[in-house]
């Protein structure tokens, strides 16, 4: 049986036995080390219950671990032996070795505990890799699967690829937008806070542009569609998106780098004394005290200690890998509107042409702007309910390409551009214009006359400038730049503000990754946004991270997420992920060195198998006491 989509795009199950069958053992197999690990931790705890609480024979308390031995390590074991082939000599190749070992000198407790080490950083890994795909599946549930066509008196359900350019479709109350298109008939609401990262709920009326993903309100709008679905823009963000996934970099974990060097000196060490001395019981001993639990366990708990800490400071870990690299990251990338600035601009000029009444032309223009999703047409409607104005209706709303939003409000042609393409087209009395300025800038004409300019200020966050010239210093980054889809003069007057130099404005999700990903290819990169345009670009960055929970799909492809709209909690995730590496090196390291120590005592015959195994513990409890600092708050959480 073939999987159709249902209504949110997503495949339905097969509902036959051997569907759910095959579907149980695709679900299994994926989270195989899951599994893996939580079978070791039953069967550890099953032993422990019966050799020292039912005290009972080595034959039964013994069953549990070699059940372990066989379900779990053997699977760990045939990976493993596929990274010998690919030569690659990581710190859980030594813990597959030292399972070999463990069993053959009988300590299968110590083998069942490497087991479920090995399984539980692997599923771990499994986990973050399925919350960066979820980000796909999160897009996926905002386009349904088919459209209601209109022709003539009739009303068809069709299948979306079935809708061409042309096509007059039906959007019904609370539905989800199909394609891109433009209002026909009908007057209501469209909520484009999923697609915008603004929870902001956009006027449409006929000539307003829809987008695919926008949720409807209460009324039925008809629509004229200007793209095919799979050319449309929320089709678009998702192809960007796939293709960034599938690309984004494969980062070394700290534990995998130290691993290399440590896993082939211990086995050279425990090699060279069975040599030297003839005897394999030493190689055996060797091995067991250079069980690289330091780095399987003590590490992982600092990570994990972090994590914690972090989400208490109101910061999200989504992928554990960022805490590691986000000291190695020496670009920042930064969007601006929500990032740097509040994202809130405010109208401070009005600056009025000769022949009109200032309050007139913010009646004119307010009622045009609800119509609009541009950020700056808040800040009019603000200024005009703040001045109590009551805002005039509407008609023949559009944005014709080179000549802004247009209307028809109270009777009078209003046109919302900028002095670009006033010029362009040549308007009467545009030789009144005034001076260009820094900052936010539209300009009004009425009735095919240069009515007035209107500014704005997008206040940049109070710490933004400090945050920035800090960096350098204090974090080690070598490049800040400011990627922006909004005006280059917006773009320009913003870095001006907080300090940055490097600009890149008006670009789209897909220039934005190209961006981020050219930049990554010469140095790590760390990328900072909130809004669904800035998704594909964080997954593309070595670290991805979002300020604040206004997008799903964005919130879903970073690999932090600061819950609250503020630069210093950026700051803060910064020093704890230094404070974790140190942790880490601390007890990774010193478990190491210890390790080598008593390795070189095991190779000179003063050590059996069972001391060398009892050793070992005792300095992985030293390494996960000291990894567990990790989550107590240090003194100072940030230096802003």
């Amino acid at each position: 049986m073939t999987n159709q989509p249902n209504q949110r795009g997503s495949p339905l199950p097969d509902p036959s036995p051997q569907g759910r069958v095959r579907a149980t053992i695709v679900r299994i197999w994926r989270r195989r080390t899951a599994v893996i690990a939580g079978f070791a931790v039953t069967a550890i705890l099953g032993h422990l219950l019966l050799r020292y609480g039912l005290k009972t024979t080595p034959g039964v308390f013994l069953g549990p671990l070699w059940a372990t031995l066989v379900l779990g390590g053997l699977p760990l074991l045939g990976e493993l032996i596929g990274k010998m082939r690919k030569r690659e000599f990581g710190s859980d190749l030594l813990g597959g070795v030292s399972i070999v070992t463990s069993v053959l000198i009988g300590e299968y407790l110590a083998g069942s505990i490497i087991v479920l080490m090995l399984a539980g950083g692997q599923a771990l890994e499994s986990y973050a890799l399925r919350s960066a795909s979820s980000v796909l599946a999160a897009l996926a549930k905002r386009v349904p699967s088919v459209a209601h066509r209109k022709r003539e008196a009739e009303i068809a359900e069709v299948k979306l690829e079935e809708v061409a350019v042309g096509d007059t479709l039906v959007v019904y109350p609370h539905d989800i937008c199909p394609v891109d298109g433009v209002v026909i008939t009908g007057h209501g609401v469209m909520d484009e806070s999923y697609l915008t990262g603004e929870p902001f709920q956009i006027n449409k009326t006929a000539g307003s542009t829809v987008l695919s993903g926008a949720i409807n309100g209460e009324s039925v709008l008809t629509i004229r569609t200007t793209q095919r679905a799979a050319d449309s823009r929320y089709a678009r963000i998702m192809e960007v998106m796939r293709e960034s996934e599938a690309t984004r970099p494969q980062l070394r974990r700290l534990g995998d780098r130290l691993g290399a060097i440590y896993t082939p000196v211990a086995l050279a060490v425990a090699v060279l004394a069975w040599v030297l001395s003839g005897e394999s019981l030493r190689f055996l001993a060797v091995l067991v005290i250079a069980t690289p639990c330091p780095l399987l366990i003590a590490i992982p708990i600092a990570i994990i200690g972090s994590i914690s800490l972090c989400a208490r400071r109101a910061i999200i870990v989504k992928s554990p890998v960022v805490l590691e690299q986000i000291a190695e990251c020496r670009t920042a990338i930064f969007d601006k509107t929500g990032t740097l600035t509040y994202g809130a601009p405010t109208l401070t000029d009005q600056l009025i042409a000769p022949g009109f009444d200032r309050k007139e032309v913010l009646t004119l223009v307010a009622g045009l702007e609800r119509y609009s999703k541009h950020p700056l047409a808040r800040a009019i409607l603000a200024a005009a309910k703040g001045e109590g104005i009551s805002l005039p209706d509407a008609i023949e709303v559009g944005e014709p390409p080179g000549q802004g939003l247009q209307g028809i409000v109270s009777g009078r042609r209003v046109q919302i551009m900028s002095r670009g393409q006033l010029a362009a087209l040549q308007l009467a009395g545009g030789d009144s214009l005034p001076p260009v300025a820094g900052g936010l800038e539209c300009v009004v004409a009425v009735d095919q006359r240069y009515a007035a300019a209107l500014r704005f200020r997008d206040a940049p966050r109070a710490e933004s400038r400090s945050f920035v010239n800090h960096l350098g210093p204090k974090h080690h980054f070598d490049r800040v730049m400011l990627v922006s889809g909004d005006r280059e003069e917006e773009v320009r007057y913003l870095a001006g503000q907080v300090g940055i130099t490097e600009i890149c404005s008006q670009q789209s999700p897909e220039e934005k990754l190209a961006i981020v990903r050219a930049e990554t290819a010469k140095a790590k990169t760390l990328y900072v946004g909130d809004g669904i345009n800035d998704a594909p670009a964080m997954m593309a960055a070595t670290v991805g991270m979002a300020i604040g929970q206004n997008s799903d799909v964005t919130t879903e492809a970073a690999g932090v997420v600061i819950m609250d709209n503020s630069l210093e909690k950026v700051d803060e995730f910064m020093h704890i992920s230094r404070r974790m590496r140190v942790i880490a090196l601390q007890s990774a390291v010193g478990g190491i060195v210890l390790s080598l120590i008593g390795m070189a005592v095991a190779a000179t015959g003063h050590l059996s198998p069972v001391s060398g195994a009892i050793t070992q513990e005792v300095i992985d409890v030293v390494a996960v006491l000291n990894a567990l600092r990790a989550a107590i708050p240090p003194r100072v959480m940030h230096d802003l």
